[in-house]
């Protein structure tokens, strides 16, 4: 990921600044750059439109007054909360969010975006705008907010449900812990419904670890020691044994892929993905194996 290049959606929130920040870190580890990003709908087709973020209606009178405000706006914005040499020239696009977001991340590497945005509960709202970019998206996705924005990378959690689909987010994490000298620990949720199975015996639990330690060594020998392996056994579902055991071991970045062991369960977007990086109180980075270049 050297020279990594940024694509932050902006929509003049007060999060905004969360996602630039994180934008910020992840730029200084790997010598990138960062390009504030903004889609807008044409007035007609929305309520306010650029009205809502305090422009006059004197300063948009056409599509060039309204682009020319919007990218000195993010200019100014970026400039005001992270390093001007980072930057390069913002974007402006018409449509709909999501889908510009994805269109226009196609010269990019990564998109760091946040959960939630102006209102809290429209434009960035986890199960629409952000939600639809973590599904179609083709490159890694970093989802932050106000409670987990990306400072000190320390301790890195990285999961897998031994699928060659969760394996695609290794490399990503185990970059990152190179650059930052993070600890790594990879992390297996053994499932399993009391109602009908038994508690997984000992035999079975030490089977999954040492399989686990094998695909650390496989996958992740060139961290040594920064890397520890756990076999998180629970009635829970993997996201909520995934959510408590964050709570309880608060990391500095999840790493996850969007697609596990069928493609389509264990951890299908919409379910163990979508819920942890509602939830989570760590930042999330998010690979989606089956859109990747």
């Amino acid at each position: 990921m050297e020279n990594i290049k940024i694509l932050v959606p902006l929509d003049f929130s007060e999060l905004g600044t969360t996602a630039l920040h994180s934008a910020e870190r992840m730029a200084q580890l790997f010598k990138g750059s960062i390009t504030p990003f903004h889609s807008y709908l044409p007035l007609n087709e929305v309520d306010g439109g650029p009205y809502m973020f305090g422009m006059q209606p004197s300063a948009v009178e056409d599509y060039d007054d309204i682009e020319e405000t919007l990218h000195q706006r993010l200019m100014e914005l970026s400039r005001e909360e992270i390093e001007e040499g980072l930057l390069t020239s913002p974007r402006i696009s018409i449509g709909n969010p999501a889908q510009s977001i994805v269109e226009e991340a196609e010269d990019f590497d990564m998109i760091v975006m946040t959960t939630h945005g102006r209102t809290g509960f429209s434009r960035f709202f986890l199960g629409s705008v952000a939600e639809k970019v973590l599904r179609m998206a083709h490159l890694p996705v970093l989802v932050v907010n106000k409670q987990r924005e990306l400072t000190n990378i320390d301790h890195i959690l990285l999961t897998t449900d031994f699928s060659d689909h969760s394996k695609k987010a290794f490399p990503y994490a185990k970059e990152i812990a190179q650059k930052a000298g993070a600890k790594l620990e990879l992390v297996n949720i053994f499932a399993y419904d009391p109602e009908h199975k038994n508690i997984p015996d000992d035999s079975k639990v030490n089977l999954r670890k040492q399989r686990l330690r094998v695909l650390a060594k496989e996958e992740l020998h060139e961290l040594g020691d920064q890397v520890t392996t756990n076999v998180i056994v629970s009635t829970d579902t993997p996201h909520e044994a995934i959510l408590n055991y964050n709570l309880d071991n608060p990391h500095d970045l999840i790493v996850m892929s969007t697609v596990g062991r069928t493609g389509i369960d264990y951890l299908m977007m919409g379910s163990t993905t979508a819920n942890v990086v509602r939830h989570v109180k760590s930042p999330v980075l998010s690979i989606n194996p089956k859109q990747q270049k």
